[in-house]
């Protein structure tokens, strides 16, 4: 009778522990998604204020070469 129950013993925490096994994992699965989660946030982000300022950038281009044309043709 009490070795049964030594073994039934011994078989749930056997299943205890691969059940936290298992908990653990799943919990390292979840971190690592939302981590690639937040760094590919974190690049869309980026990429867009790049693109921002390039459109900035150009826009003062534009607006440039637009007051020199007008200060080329005032001149002739």
């Amino acid at each position: 009778m009490r070795e049964e129950r030594r073994r039934e013993e011994k078989k749930d925490r056997r299943r205890e522990a691969k059940r936290r096994r298992r908990e653990a994992k799943r919990r390292r699965r979840e971190e690592k998604r939302r981590e690639e989660k937040k760094r590919k946030r974190k690049l869309r982000e980026e990429k867009k204020k790049r693109r921002e300022e390039e459109r900035r950038e150009e826009k003062r281009r534009e607006e440039k070469r637009r007051e020199e044309k007008r200060r080329e043709e005032k001149r002739n």
